[in-house]
């Protein structure tokens, strides 16, 4: 069973809700029908078709999607109330509580402001709307999800509503295509695939990639479509090979080839950093079989007829994704030494993978049958529990979102042989506290697969992870919420942190924060800086409630780094030109004609530091640090100019560091793996030996932000032995060794 793209009338949508819903239902579909029907008449889409339209393709993909009854007439409906004027209690009153609930849970979804694009304000009005509008677009979809925790078809009628909206996105203006497709591949498409809803995952992400990066999405569909009959062939061939091998096993199957779809090949090319010609497995070979027992005689004959790759083998089917999907993947090094994957399941598995949470709806009078829906969808509940107990805001659950639910998943086991999913990259720390807070505020160690690990490890499938404890502890460590060292990666993880640190003294905070940030400032040349100035820029009125929420956390060292970095801009006044010297290319120098840069090697300005002008005779315009001595003594301050910083796009700069350490053999080889494991290259280094056992190791680093250079000093800081580790204030370069 396919899902239903294409709109007609109402007899096709009868048509397909017929292969599942009784007489009564279709009744019940036809008058909703006409009362959308009559309510949109005379109302017109932005492409020119009668409105009706769309709740009816909303409608068609629910039916598609073998919803209830009560789904498919919300689909009709959904949009009645907020955009004809007749109220929720008339639909009550002709189609029940039930349906009236839905659809009010739909309309309350579309209830979100944007705020139109003025060009006639300045910069700060335009940062502010912006900052408004992510508020009320984080408020609509936390929202969504505590509608979907009390009624998942909510959801599923608002993907159906997104779907349709996405196929016709080309009649809106390019500001508000791009935004909704955003919007769509940040949240609609992830969620789709966490509901395990295929068929509606792939077309979201399509659509927005469509809009979001034209010239790419028409450069792969115009490859696929000239290569589209070599292919075919190619996969005959393999179909044909196939069915003659599980008919002689007596094995009953469908066979297919599936390709994969735009924007699955784009990603592909990303990771592996080549072009469509290079991606070999643009297409994929489904095996549907009856029985389990058969998907693994089939995988034992396909590996027979070819060679599988290591490491390109999934068994969904043992462990299934927290989406209900089940399958084996399998890649194998096919005909002509082409690699192909090849996936096998049962036809329920098929119908999971292609119609997720949606596959398993049964109503009947509004009482569901499936004992098993509850538990496909906890990882809902626990988000939403949380959510409620932390109370933590719009933003904060939607970046939640993104870490903890939208990544891809690993699956590891407790010692006792207990599944947890967690979100690729987390470590034995973000393991913890899903067990229980108090396992990750006491954790001292962790062990994974029975070996001692560093708590910053990144767990993989099927690691046996048990977390060492100890009583003596107290809470968790400050360290942990400092993001360059990578202990925690969920945000589940980082407010429970949080949240223990604000429960201590308000006094203790604001010390602790104040020590972090001046430690932080100074290990970056930026001592200087004015706390009220960093403070503003987070928008806290007062010091010490800005010092508070760094000393407990809300707040890290490597946003202030962030917060430095130089802004960019939309678009530049008239009186701003950009220079394309090599050295300084995407430096703004305001107010003055195209000059000459250059950056002062006295000081090695880096962008995010403060930086000013000077205009050297004969030479343009030298840019120093704000702080640099050289302007700060300067008798001429009619030749100080204006300077900032714009795109600078991957451009990097010197900038000379300062370590302090005890000595020991090989630790200037430890830094040195640190900076390289950074992707930061050193040019020069020099090491001083004292009488006292203690070594001074001065070198110049190429890297391209103060943020990135907030990254580098952090994880060199951890290596063993070092105490201090700042950028050196002399300005001066070190000199190789």
């Amino acid at each position: 069973m396919e899902l239903v793209n294409s709109v007609a009338d109402l007899n096709s949508l009868l048509e397909v809700a017929s292969k599942h819903l009784s007489d009564k239902d279709l009744e019940a579909i036809g008058r909703a029908y006409a009362v959308a029907e009559e309510a949109h008449r005379g109302q017109l889409r932005a492409s020119g078709d009668p409105y009706i339209q769309h709740p009816l393709a909303t409608a068609m993909t629910l039916a598609g999607l073998r919803m209830d009854a009560a789904a498919v007439i919300t689909g009709l409906l959904h949009d009645v109330p907020e955009d004809t004027g007749r109220p929720l209690a008339y639909i009550e009153e002709q189609f029940g509580p039930e349906v009236a609930k839905l659809v009010d849970g739909v309309t309350k979804l579309t209830r979100v402001r944007w705020f139109p694009k003025d060009p006639s304000s300045d910069g700060a009005a335009r940062e502010k709307r912006r900052e408004d509008e992510q508020v009320y677009w984080a408020e609509n979809v936390r929202k969504m999800f505590l509608a979907m925790a009390d009624d998942v078809r909510v959801v599923l009628i608002k993907l159906a509503d997104r779907l349709h909206n996405m196929k016709t996105l080309g009649f809106l203006p390019e500001e508000k295509r791009q935004r909704i497709s955003q919007e769509t591949m940040e949240i609609y498409a992830p969620l789709a695939n966490r509901l395990g809803i295929w068929q509606i995952k792939w077309q979201l992400e399509d659509l927005a990639f469509r809009h979001l990066n034209p010239a790419k999405y028409k450069e792969i569909a115009s490859s696929l479509k000239s290569r589209r009959a070599v292919r075919e062939r190619y996969i005959n061939r393999v179909v044909a090979i196939l069915e003659e091998e599980l008919q002689k096993a007596g094995i009953e199957a469908e066979i297919s080839g599936r390709p994969k779809h735009i924007y699955s090949i784009f990603r592909k090319m990303e990771r592996q950093h080549t072009d469509i010609s290079h991606i070999f497995d643009l297409q994929a070979v489904r095996v549907i079989v009856d029985e389990v027992r058969d998907c693994y005689t089939v995988l034992g004959i396909v590996h027979s007829l070819w060679h599988p790759l290591p490491g390109q083998f999934d068994d969904y089917i043992a462990s299934p994704k927290e989406s209900m999907y089940q399958s084996l993947h399998t890649t194998v090094l096919c005909l002509d030494t082409k690699p192909l994957e090849i996936q096998i399941r049962t036809r329920e598995m098929h119908q999971l993978a292609e119609y997720g949470v949606a596959a398993h709806w049964r109503y009947k009078e509004g009482v569901k049958k499936d004992t098993k829906f509850d538990s496909k969808v906890a990882w809902l509940r626990q988000l939403i529990d949380w959510q409620q107990d932390m109370m933590i805001g719009a933003q904060e659950f939607v970046d939640s979102l993104r870490t903890d639910i939208f990544q891809d998943q690993v699956y590891v086991f407790t010692p006792k042989g207990e599944i947890k999913d967690l979100p690729a990259g987390a470590t034995p720390l973000d393991f913890a506290y899903r067990i229980h807070t108090d396992v990750g505020h006491r954790c001292v160690g962790a062990k994974v697969n029975g070996r001692l690990i560093a708590l910053d490890y990144q767990l993989k499938n099927g690691d046996i992870v048990e977390i060492l404890t100890s009583k003596a502890t107290k809470g968790p460590s400050r360290d942990w919420l400092n993001p360059n060292l990578n202990y925690i990666q969920t945000a589940h993880a980082r407010d429970k942190i949080r949240q223990w640190f604000k429960r201590q003294q308000r006094d203790e905070n604001i010390a602790r924060g104040r020590e972090m940030l001046e430690k932080e400032l100074k290990r970056l040349g930026l001592d200087q800086t004015r706390l009220d100035d960093v403070a503003a820029a987070f928008k806290y009125d007062k010091v010490d409630d800005f010092l508070a929420a760094v000393g407990y956390g809300d707040i890290n060292t490597h946003q202030v780094a962030n917060k430095l970095a130089p802004p960019v801009e939309e678009e530049l006044p008239p009186t701003v030109a950009t220079l394309p010297s090599p050295d300084t290319r995407g430096i703004q120098v305001q107010g003055v004609g195209d000059l000459l840069t250059r950056l002062a090697r006295c000081c090695n300005p880096v962008p995010g530091d403060a930086i000013v002008g000077y205009i050297t005779r004969g030479k343009g315009v030298t840019v120093h640090r704000a702080d640099c001595p050289s302007i700060l003594n300067e008798d001429e301050p009619e030749r100080l100019v204006k300077v900032e910083w714009g795109r600078m796009g991957q451009q990097t700069f010197p900038v000379a560091i300062r370590v302090e350490a005890w000595d020991r053999e090989g630790l200037v080889r430890d830094v040195a793996a640190v900076v390289a494991d950074e992707k930061v290259n050193i040019t020069a280094a020099n090491v001083a030996v004292h009488k006292d056992r203690t070594m001074t190791l001065t070198a110049t680093l190429e890297v391209a932000s103060i943020d990135r250079l907030a990254r580098v000093l952090a994880k060199i800081e951890g290596v063993r032995d070092i105490f201090s580790v700042t950028r050196d204030g002399t300005g001066g370069q070190a000199k190789a060794v």
